[in-house]
């Protein structure tokens, strides 16, 4: 469903991304792990075609990247990110925010359709918050926004749904109350993509991992396969061990710098 073939992306006289090869699936969920900085985000912008490789082929659900209408490929595409959050009105209604995204809409200028309308109610029950859906949406808390934008996400029953660190700034319980819902996700069926530097923010539903450092591919494939003590030692550069309890992977650092 995604292709990324010998993707080089250079900004001005720095190599950002370097090399990197990503052959992502049907009914495969990956996660992109690596610290900040690393290239986690370019890579999701040009899956998004928001930024295009200096060298590489890009094809996304069969297309081209640079062959292909980009307006219309994103409609099937859901995108969470912070900056998609800091676009929208914080004085717009929770269910508007929402519907919006059934049309790539920033905000509604016309009459709203009642079968949008309707179905962005649904999108919000199914993340849990038909209770605040007439709130303003600058009322809300971390974590009801992070939902908010998955509920947005889902309006148009995308093919794939990226996720870029939508988990940044939560606290434990909120977070772990948004993974579940990730969780839960797998009935849904878009494939996932899901960018942190956090491992234990790797849920069970996701089967593949692209660990990155330095705009580089430290290893990629089956999760088992590259969450292992050697490979995250050397993309974090710091003595980590490697436990697994509940299907998640959680990391001990067992030395210093």
């Amino acid at each position: 469903m995604i292709k990324m073939e010998d993707i080089v992306f250079r900004r001005e006289q720095r190599t950002i991304i370097q090399n990197i090869n990503l052959h992502m699936k049907k009914d495969e969920n990956w996660v992109i792990l690596g610290k900040n900085g690393s290239g986690k985000t370019t890579l999701l912008e040009m899956m998004n075609g928001y930024q295009f490789p200096s060298s590489g082929k890009v094809t996304v659900l069969g297309y081209l990247y640079g062959e292909v209408d980009l307006r219309e490929m994103r409609k099937r595409i859901g995108y969470i990110s912070q900056s998609l959050f800091e676009k929208l009105n914080l004085r717009d209604p929770v269910w508007e925010v929402v519907a919006t995204g059934a049309y790539a809409f920033l905000r509604f200028y016309q009459t709203i359709p009642q079968e949008t309308v309707e179905k962005a109610h649904a999108m919000l029950e199914f993340v849990g918050l038909s209770k605040v859906k007439d709130q303003l949406l600058g009322t809300l808390s971390q974590g009801e926004r992070k939902k908010i934008l998955l509920a947005r996400a889902l309006m148009t029953e995308p093919d794939i749904l990226i996720m870029d660190e939508p988990c940044a700034g939560l606290d434990l319980y909120e977070r772990e109350k948004f993974l579940n819902i990730v969780q839960h996700m797998k009935d849904k069926g878009p494939l996932m993509i899901y960018v942190t530097h956090h491992i234990e923010e790797i849920m069970p539903v996701f089967t593949h991992v692209a660990l990155i450092d330095d705009g580089k591919l430290v290893a990629s494939g089956e999760k088992a396969d590259v969450l292992t003590a050697e490979h995250l030692s050397a993309a974090f550069q710091v003595p980590l061990a490697v436990d697994w309890y509940g299907g998640r992977s959680w990391l001990k650092v067992t030395g210093s710098i």
